[in-house]
């Protein structure tokens, strides 16, 4: 019995052999980031060439170069003086509240750290973790920028050690977000190199690039907004289908990075083809120079469509187009064409000045709306639109067109103003206000101020009883004054108030500004703090603390946070380190091609960090020195993957094998001694 025992137990072996393999090769997209105690990145899992493998059904009959002409030279955009660097009073208290931010950072960073590494976000209140998008650790590729920025250098280190294991083959999510992948990953790992120059960073910015590449294999080369990956992987036929100007709008910065960087110009040319299609369309929507919500990408339709707005879901597709200006060298002359009508057009249909009690001259974005009578006008604000005054600075500033510059402080103001007119000295998501009429100052008048309440709710505005009902719905809504609805109580840790605070701080020099994003912080800190991190809250208009989401993107980090230190910083960071910033829609960086004030990067946030009072065509990278056509960078060969592949297999077979003839030998060794 003790022979039969024996032999039965190392029979198992073989078996056991073959499942280990099973487990950890065949299914090697379970594994996606090292462990930190582990270090380096993880043997297994990793596929460089994957998606640059991928057949295309529907490959480009030709692939537009990069544009080779001479940059032009646009004026300087940083501000020459900065008064508040003269006073040392001044320059202890910049220190200070710089000091204050990276610590806020640095807590976060390190909650995420220790309750949700690898994972796309942390739960600031519970301590658990999310992966809404694709599940490769959005948080950490999102804010390597922001710890090389605030000299957090052996958490960067770590941070690229693990980033460089994610696995581009797998996703937690049903359908991918094309958009988010692009500025959040694509973006977050070319600002990381431009800074740092590690080529492993730029190695990951080609795999991302070679995945987004597939998601643009459909008849019309327009990309599928929600990709699913996973049939792509199988070969399925894909077709472009209707999907929002902001998601194909914001691709044109990050893929001519990439094509900048790498000498191959396919990424480019994508990007292009959306680009030309919107300025052909330019001029041909509802309202010229501004382009509608909804386009269709299958028909490669740009102009029909009812719903204009600067806000969600088409706001960066506007944001991108100064920015591609200076990142290229201004070498393509439209990007400043479509800004300046779409500027033109956005002055004279959505901007309003808001009654307030104080008459402050400021402006808010609104949205317009195509009906049967014509164009109708809402006075709605919102958040997203704030990136809309640094905007302005930046294209017054680029293009020499000072009447943007104005309109952009007023915008920017407008949204400071906001800020304070709330109870913990934060704007919500949405709202509704009492505005001017059209082209005009107006002075207070609570009387119209209520009228305009009462319409909102569509109640009776001449009954005995109106100004009563309008009390009881400013008690009710909690309605500062001034303000007619409240769609949208929220506060979410979004940046684009204080992107255009920092921006236009740039550009002026105007020492306020930092009191404005000083009071921005304490008051955003206080209501979002929680013992983790940082969280959204519901509704900022309770005098309470808000209650807590318990959400924190990415962009709190990367973003948000980014910002607040960098206004809080000697104006000439970046700068020093020789890098002519342009940010893209995330906040990231990239280097500029032209001499222009500034650089270029994210889908949405460094473009003025960095500006510089000469030329930047000297910053330039040589095309292909980093990486070579199409591959996989980091210092490593093209074949490097399928070589550990082999090997990996090999090995594994060898412990099959062999396992399975010791135990064939023991067991009839075994029975001799029976």
């Amino acid at each position: 019995m003790l022979v039969v025992r024996r032999r039965g137990f190392l029979t198992l072996f073989p078996a056991a052999a073959i499942l280990l393999f099973l487990v950890f090769y065949l299914q090697r997209d379970v594994v996606t980031l090292p462990r930190l105690a582990e270090g380096g990145r993880p043997d297994a899992g990793r596929e460089d060439a994957f998606w640059s493998k991928v057949p295309f059904h529907y490959p480009p009959a030709s692939i537009r170069p990069l544009p080779t002409a001479l940059p032009v030279q646009y004026p300087p955009i940083q501000a020459t003086a900065f008064p508040a660097e003269k006073d040392q009073n001044a320059l202890t208290q910049r220190t200070e509240r710089q000091k204050a931010v990276k610590d806020a950072f640095t807590k976060c960073w390190q909650s995420y750290r220790k309750f949700a590494w690898g994972a796309d976000e942390l739960t600031p209140v519970s301590g658990g973790r999310k992966d809404p998008f694709g599940g490769w650790a959005a948080t950490l590729v999102d804010s390597l920028d922001t710890l090389w920025i605030m000299d957090m250098k052996t958490e960067f280190d770590e941070a690229v050690t693990a980033a460089d294991g994610i696995n581009f083959t797998h996703t937690k999510v049903e359908r991918v977000n094309v958009f988010e992948t692009n500025i959040r990953y694509l973006g977050g790992f070319l600002s990381a190199f431009d800074l740092s120059g590690d080529k492993r960073l730029l190695g990951k910015a080609v795999e991302v690039g070679e995945m987004l590449y597939k998601a643009f294999d459909t008849p019309s080369h327009m990309p599928i907004t929600r990709w699913d990956m996973r049939a792509a992987i199988k070969g399925a036929e894909q077709v472009a289908s209707e999907g929002l100007i902001a998601e194909v709008g914001t691709l044109s910065m990050e893929f001519t990075r990439l094509s900048m960087l790498t000498g191959e110009p396919k990424w480019f040319d994508l990007v292009q083809r959306i680009a030309d299609d919107m300025a052909a369309q330019q001029d041909s929507t509802a309202v010229p120079g501004l382009w509608p919500l909804k386009v269709n990408g299958k028909e490669r339709i740009f102009n029909a469509g009812p719903d204009f707005t600067l806000g969600a879901m088409a706001d960066s597709a506007y944001e991108y187009l100064p920015k591609m200006s200076a990142m290229m060298g201004g070498q393509l002359p439209m990007y400043q064409t479509m800004y300046e009508k779409a500027m033109d057009a956005v002055v004279e249909h959505n901007l309003f000045r808001p009654m307030t009690p104080t008459n402050e001259d400021i402006l808010i974005a609104g949205d317009v709306h195509v009906r049967e009578h014509g164009l109708e006008f809402e006075a709605r604000g919102q958040h997203l639109t704030c990136f809309l005054g640094g905007l302005m600075a930046l294209g017054g500033r680029l293009f020499d067109r000072e009447k943007d510059v104005i309109a952009g402080k007023k915008l920017t103001d407008g949204c400071v103003w906001t800020y304070k007119a709330f109870p913990h000295g934060i704007m919500p998501e949405s709202f509704v206000m009492a505005s001017c009429p059209a082209g005009d100052a107006c002075k207070w008048d609570e009387a119209v101020w209520k009228q305009e309440v009462l319409r909102k709710a569509e109640k009776d505005t001449d009954g005995p009883e109106s100004d009563a009902q309008a009390e009881a719905i400013i008690k009710k809504q909690r309605f500062p004054k001034g303000f007619t609805a409240i769609y949208d109580r929220a506060y979410l840790l979004r940046p684009e108030a204080i992107e255009s605070v920092f921006v236009l701080y740039r550009v002026t020099g105007q020492a306020e500004l930092m009191e404005a994003a000083w009071d921005m912080f304490t008051a955003i800190d206080k209501a979002t703090s929680t013992k983790l991190a940082n969280s959204a809250v519901r509704d900022i208009t309770k005098t309470e603390k808000p209650e807590a989401k318990d959400s924190m993107e990415s962009f709190w980090m990367a973003e948000t946070l980014k910002y607040f230190y960098l206004i809080f910083s000697d104006p000439g960071l970046l700068r020093r380190a020789h890098l002519g910033q342009v940010a893209q829609q995330a906040a990231h960086l990239a280097r500029a091609a032209a001499a222009a004030g500034c650089g270029a990067g994210r889908g949405r946030a460094d473009v003025v960090a960095g500006v510089r009072e000469q030329g930047l065509g000297d910053f330039l990278p040589v095309v292909g020195q980093e990486v070579g056509r199409g591959g996989g960078g980091a210092g490593r060969e093209e074949g490097g993957g399928e070589v550990e592949r082999v090997v990996v297999v090999f090995l594994l077979l060898v412990a099959v094998v062999g396992g399975g003839v010791l135990a064939v030998g023991v067991a009839w060794l075994g029975g001799v001694g029976a």
